[in-house]
């Protein structure tokens, strides 16, 4: 019976470890959607500031 409680601790180290590999793609997720939105910030910049110069102010 001692065996059956080995594999149940054995069982639960390697639940552990699964939950630390899970973690590693969430990271990297979040960079990547911060990188986005950066590029998408960058891009909305660069479109207000050419309908701003397009402007006609004489209106």
């Amino acid at each position: 019976m001692s065996t059956g409680k080995e594999n149940l601790e054995l069982e639960d180290d390697f639940v552990a470890e699964d939950a630390d590999d899970a973690e590693a793609p969430v990271e990297v997720a979040k960079t990547n959607l911060t990188k986005r939105r950066i590029i998408d910030n960058f891009l909305e910049e660069r479109r207000l500031h050419k309908q701003l110069a397009e402007y006609d102010f004489d209106i």
